[in-house]
């Protein structure tokens, strides 16, 4: 195989843990799972789908793959997912299980049953019904980390019309040109949500996204935008328009039943962030959505529903929230907490409070949330009871074996499982990870494919690459919670995922993955983000685990910036541990790094530049923007920075770099 077509690896992890007896005795997840979906893939997942969800009417097909790559599954039957989510959980008699811990920014609080969120769900579809939203129209949602946000999902679904959930960081340009691409017809919004001690406007960037409309066609699909009141500001009004949600919601009926629709009924369109040009919008369906977010939330976090405390970080504007914070959790019948604000408020270890407060046993969190704990220091989560914890999950991007042995030493007392999970917006749902009861982990694998899912990886030309090589990730069969295309756009989405591969009919992710010696996978970032240095496809995940292994160093980003004598070189910007910053400084750190590289990896890998940074360019969901940052390496003009958490991050990266 030529080498253009491989990505080296150079970086070796030896460390292993295997899960306790005692864990994996009571474990949920039993070893026959990967036999049973080895034998017959189909059948296993027709199997979890019967015994995991409520069917209206009962499938007889469990997929349809005649016409690739639009897939069907389980077509005949028929199911509604928010009858899923909450009223056979009530009719089970667990309607005083508590679904929603609730914790606002400020400190007010809210628990609410299952029976309480069934009944508030209800209500809220009858003034959807009333608000003239009925099957195939599309809401969007503009919502902060409120138990309205999920009570909002579920009664879109529950009517049989579709959710599109845009993320309350993004701006009114953004929110326009998704609330345009969906052709929404109603909006959900609210005054205000917390963020850092401030209430954020949210009403008055939907007025401004609906403003200029020229009355006709696409541009004026929006009928009325419905307003909860959570920050108590002052907000603009159009009596024709605008409807306040305590007005009707609590006044309407708590009658209505949940009519069973297709299991290919469109369940939600959510827009990929950090791409330039016209949204992309995914489009999910509902029961084979349902069926592997309700499998895997049950496997791979290993939830106990009557014991648990499940607490996933993500918002709900991210496919993370979607189907580790409303789908999975709530069709498992489990606990979860919701937090509105943000780790560091009112002051750092804000997140440890609240695991202490509610006994969370399951976190789920971003590997940059972690880094960016290491960087404060663990006498902070240290100085909080955080034994109640027993599964700690990762997701957002491959997370580097030091901030992953941190995470298992400090926030898990050095015996908690680690659940690494790959997967995308496009997937749905969880296809790679650990099983905490099963799984002998290695710091910074993501491991195997789950029981039912078929990954490989492969070279440019779709071979399989074998053991102890690196390619490209790939997966090889359909899988259920699979999107069924962009919406409005079925050529874009063959080409943007199935073209490079349509001889073999693989799913081409964009990631970089290596296999082990015993065949489990390493990811390696998008293949964007792999550099060619001196004829070295080098990847910078591996780099970036390298600079964050030295005790120094809290968090690292590197890019390749083009180079007049080795094609590209890698540059790395630094953030440093607080603690190291007051005994040491900056001063002579970067060449020390550089050194510490090149011992770990070696020459080929020694950053040609090293800045040391305050902050690096994120998105609110935690995301690293590397492409921002090769901007600030080749010297050229900052691109769009809209999606970032923080827009000025990028002024003072620029500025510290001149």
């Amino acid at each position: 195989m030529s080498a253009e077509n491989t990505i080296d690896h150079l970086l070796d992890e030896t460390r292993r843990f295997a899960p306790s007896p005692e864990f994996a005795a009571a474990a949920i997840a039993r070893p026959e799972l990967y036999e049973k979906a080895e034998a017959d893939r189909e059948g296993f997942w027709a199997e979890q789908s019967r015994e995991l969800l409520h069917w209206h009417t009962p499938f007889t097909e469990v997929l349809d793959w005649s016409n690739p790559p639009f897939a069907k599954w389980f077509a005949d039957g028929e199911l509604n997912v928010a009858y899923n989510c909450l009223d056979r959980h009530v009719e089970a008699g667990n309607g005083d299980r508590v679904a929603l811990l609730w914790e606002g920014e400020p400190g007010d609080s809210r628990r609410i049953t299952y029976a309480e969120l069934t009944d508030e769900v209800k209500r809220l579809a009858n003034v959807l019904t009333d608000l003239g939203v009925g099957e195939g129209d599309r809401v969007a949602l503009y919502l902060p980390m409120i138990p309205e946000a999920v009570a909002s999902m579920l009664a879109v679904a529950r009517v049989g019309a579709i959710h599109s959930v845009i993320f309350g960081g993004f701006s009114a340009d953004s929110l326009r040109s998704r609330i345009d691409d969906a052709g929404a017809k109603l909006v959900i919004t609210a005054d205000g949500g917390w963020r850092k001690g401030k209430v954020s406007p949210l009403k008055t960037a939907v007025d401004q996204a609906l403003a200029d409309r020229g009355g006709q066609g696409e541009q004026a699909t929006v009928e009325h935008v419905l307003v909860v009141r959570r920050g108590e500001n002052e907000v603009d009004w159009d009596a024709d328009r605008d409807v306040w949600y305590h007005d009707v919601v609590p006044q309407a009926s708590a009658e209505h039943e949940a009519r069973a629709f297709g299991a290919e009924s469109p369940l939600f369109i959510l827009y990929t962030s950090g791409t330039t040009g016209k949204p992309k919008g995914i489009l999910h369906t509902s029961g084979g959505y349902l069926t592997q977010a309700a499998y895997t939330h049950r496997n791979v976090f290993d939830l106990h529903p009557e014991t648990d405390v499940y607490w996933c970080t993500a918002d709900i504007g991210w496919i993370t929230g979607h189907s580790y914070v409303v789908y999975g959790p709530l069709a498992n019948g489990a606990t979860q907490v919701l937090y509105e604000g943000t780790p560091e408020h009112p002051e750092p270890g804000r997140w440890w409070d609240v695991i202490e407060k509610y006994g969370v046993t399951i976190f789920y969190t971003a590997p940059t949330a972690i880094r960016s704990f290491m960087k404060q220091g663990r006498q902070i989560p240290q100085a909080r009871d955080l034994s109640s914890l027993r599964v700690l999950g990762s997701v957002g991007e491959p997370i580097n074996p030091e901030a992953w042995i941190w995470y298992r030493e400090v926030i898990g007392a050095g015996t908690t499982p680690i659940v690494d999970t790959w997967w995308q917006t496009e997937t749905g749902a969880i296809m790679v990870s650990a099983l905490p009861g099963i799984t002998e982990t290695k710091p910074g694998s993501a491991q195997v494919a789950l029981p039912g899912i078929s990954i490989d990886v492969v070279d440019d030309a779709g071979s399989p690459v074998g053991n102890d090589a690196g390619g490209l990730l790939v997966i090889t069969e359909p899988w259920p919670s699979m999107l069924r295309g962009i919406w409005g756009d079925p050529e874009r989405y063959k080409e943007t995922y199935w073209d490079k591969f349509r001889d073999q009919g693989y799913y081409f992710a964009g990631d970089g993955a290596r296999l082990d010696e015993d065949g489990d996978i390493w990811l390696l970032g998008r293949v964007d983000d792999v550099m060619n240095v001196s004829g070295h496809r080098l990847s910078t995940a591996e780099i970036e685990s390298s600079l964050v292994a030295h005790e120094a160093t809290a968090e690292a980003a590197v890019v390749g910036a083009s180079d007049e004598t080795t094609g590209q070189a890698v540059v790395a910007f630094v953030i440093l541990k607080e603690n190291y910053l007051k005994e040491h400084g900056p001063e002579g750190l970067a060449q020390t790094l550089r050194q510490h590289v090149s011992d770990q990896i070696g020459a080929i890998a020694r950053p040609r530049d090293i800045y040391i940074v305050g902050e690096l360019p994120k998105t609110r969901s935690g995301k690293i923007m590397r492409r921002l940052l090769r901007d600030v390496a080749e010297g050229r003009e900052v691109g769009d920075t809209t999606t970032l958490a923080d827009t000025m991050v990028m002024s003072t990266i620029s500025a510290q770099v001149k």
